[in-house]
């Protein structure tokens, strides 16, 4: 029984954490525009490589 006193306020915690990520994601801006990354993958266009990578294959 003691260890109620241990995890109800560690579940809360855990809660106020989500939650802060979450609002802090929200308000960064990380759910915008969400259908234009679902469609750049499907797309033909060759994205260009940064000074250190190496294309392999072909």
């Amino acid at each position: 029984m003691e260890i109620l006193y241990f995890l109800i306020p560690m579940s809360i915690t855990v809660v106020l954490i989500i939650m802060g990520v979450f609002g802090w994601a929200l308000h960064s801006g990380q759910f915008d525009d969400l259908e234009r990354e679902g469609e750049r993958i499907l797309t033909d266009e060759a994205t260009p490589l940064d000074d250190g990578q190496v294309r392999k294959g072909g």
